[in-house]
């Protein structure tokens, strides 16, 4: 399984042979903001729904060579960029939101000062149209998309202790409404986009290229499980991709037979009120990640 990404250094994981790869991924041995600690500029946490880092770089490891392109069509603050660009692969990212586009060329700007030696292009934009968006030197050739959907317009974000006023949350929201946003379209509308974009990735992808989709389930309330992951399996599929496995990252340590939780504040409150109430609630320790394919031929009609 995959070692924890050093603090300020590329990292360090090996691509494993076929009978070493592994469905689960200790991608949490060190907590997410060590695993960001100087390899990220601090503004990076104004975004509410990172990727770890080290699910990235393991994702782009294992299912890339060096010298490959890499996109992420809703990239964010740009994690799956910099990890790219440290592995030496070529990467780009879109995203709608000109807040986090910034940030995600702030990081690579970072990267590249650290010397990253792969080179890496950010493009502000809705995914939904990505064809028109990518240089068209890109087309046919991506080897990997990786990337993760929203969750919805509100995430846990950052908690603050204020003194006689309890808990503050700041950088909990993904940018404002009514851009285009699937955050804010319901889930509905929010997996016809995804569908959209997946058969974009599906048309910019090299034949054989790869897939990687983050994604976990999503408790709007504590009787409104919604399984997202299967839903997004579906989207993905519909757009002409063909599923190859269904690994599990964690979001847990192993610390010899026990996982050590990096659950949230708010998680842990939601999770002991539904268990008072009666609701057997769990803490979340790993997301799914997707891993599909554009098949080499194309299928029978």
């Amino acid at each position: 399984m995959p070692e924890p990404t050093p603090r300020s250094t590329p990292p360090s994981h090996h691509t494993p042979t076929p009978d070493q790869q592994m469905s689960v991924w200790a991608t949490c041995q060190q907590p997410a903001h060590r695993q960001r600690q100087d390899r990220y500029v601090r503004a990076t946490r104004a975004h509410p729904a990172k990727m770890l880092p080290a699910v990235a770089a393991y994702v782009v490891r294992t299912y890339t060579r060096p010298g490959d392109l890499v996109l992420d069509p809703m990239c964010g603050s740009g994690t799956t960029l910099v990890e790219a660009v440290h592995a030496g692969r070529h990467a780009i990212g879109v995203d709608i939101e000109p807040g986090f586009t910034a940030l995600a060329r702030a990081n690579l700007r970072l990267a590249d000062e650290q010397g990253a030696p792969g080179h890496g292009q950010v493009i502000t934009g809705n995914a939904t149209h990505l064809t028109n968006l990518l240089p068209p030197a890109a087309r046919g050739h991506v080897a990997l998309v990786l990337t993760s959907p929203p969750y919805g317009h509100v995430t846990h974000g950052l908690v603050q202790t204020t003194n006689g006023h309890g808990l503050d949350k700041e950088h909990h929201r993904y940018g404002p409404a009514g851009n285009g946003n699937l955050a804010y379209v319901g889930w509905t509308r929010l997996l016809a986009g995804f569908t959209q974009i997946m058969t974009a990735c599906h048309d910019v992808l090299r034949p054989g290229g790869i897939v990687a989709i983050t994604v976990r389930p999503v408790r709007h309330h504590r009787d409104d499980f919604i399984d997202l992951p299967s839903q997004i399996l579906t989207a993905a599929t519909t757009a002409g991709l063909t599923p190859l496995d269904r690994c599990v990252a964690l979001l847990a340590a192993v610390r010899d037979d026990h996982l050590i939780h990096r659950a949230s504040l708010f998680a842990l409150l939601a999770a002991r009120r539904a268990r008072r109430d009666g609701i057997p609630l769990s803490l979340v320790a790993h997301e799914d990640v997707l891993i599909l394919t554009r098949p080499t031929t194309p299928p029978n009609p």
